[in-house]
C-alpha cells in the first residue's frame, strides 16, 4: 500500500525513482507508483520489513560475502533473486541465501517447484507436489499387516 512505501522511507533510505502516492491518473485505491529505494545500512525499515511490490530495494555489498550476509540479515525469506557471470557461480551463491524461493539468471517461476518462504514469512507450500500435500491427510494405521 502507499502507507507501506512511505514508511520504507523512515530512516533515510533515498527513494531513486516514484516514492509514496498513487500512480498517475488514480485518484483512489491501494495502488503503489514503482519504487526504487537506495538503502545505506541493512538495518533500515525497508530493508528489513517486506513491503512487496512494484518496490526494489537496492543495499550496496563489498563483496560476495557481504552480499550473501545482507540478503540473510532479515527475519523474511520469501524470495531472492542471483544474477552472475555464470550459471555456476549463480548456484553457488543461490545455495547460500536463506529463501524458500530463489531465482536464477532471471528465471521466473516455475509453477512445479514448491513456493513459499522461510522464517517469518511462513511455513508450508504452494504448487508443485509439496503444494498439493498441505491438502492431503496422512494416516499410520499401527498392525495393519499383522498376522
Amino acid at each position: 500500500t502507499p502507507a507501506r512505501v512511505k514508511k520504507g522511507t523512515d530512516g533515510g533510505p533515498r527513494v531513486v525513482a516514484a516514492g509514496p502516492g498513487l500512480p498517475k491518473g488514480v485518484k483512489k485505491g491501494f495502488y503503489v507508483r514503482p519504487t526504487f529505494f537506495a538503502v545505506f545500512t541493512n538495518e533500515m525499515t525497508i530493508a528489513q520489513e517486506e513491503i512487496f511490490g512494484p518496490v526494489l530495494t537496492i543495499i550496496g555489498a563489498k563483496d560476495e560475502a557481504d552480499a550473501v550476509k545482507i540478503a540473510n540479515d532479515t527475519p523474511y525469506g520469501l524470495a531472492g533473486y542471483v544474477t552472475a557471470p555464470t550459471i555456476e557461480k549463480a548456484r553457488e551463491v543461490g545455495r547460500q541465501i536463506r529463501a524458500g524461493n530463489v531465482n536464477l539468471q532471471g528465471v521466473p517461476n516455475d509453477r512445479t517447484a514448491p513456493f513459499g518462504g522461510y522464517k517469518q514469512s511462513g511455513n508450508g507450500r504452494e504448487w508443485g507436489k509439496y503444494g498439493l500435500e498441505e491438502y492431503l491427510e496422512v494416516k499410520a494405521v499401527a498392525g495393519f499387516n499383522a498376522a
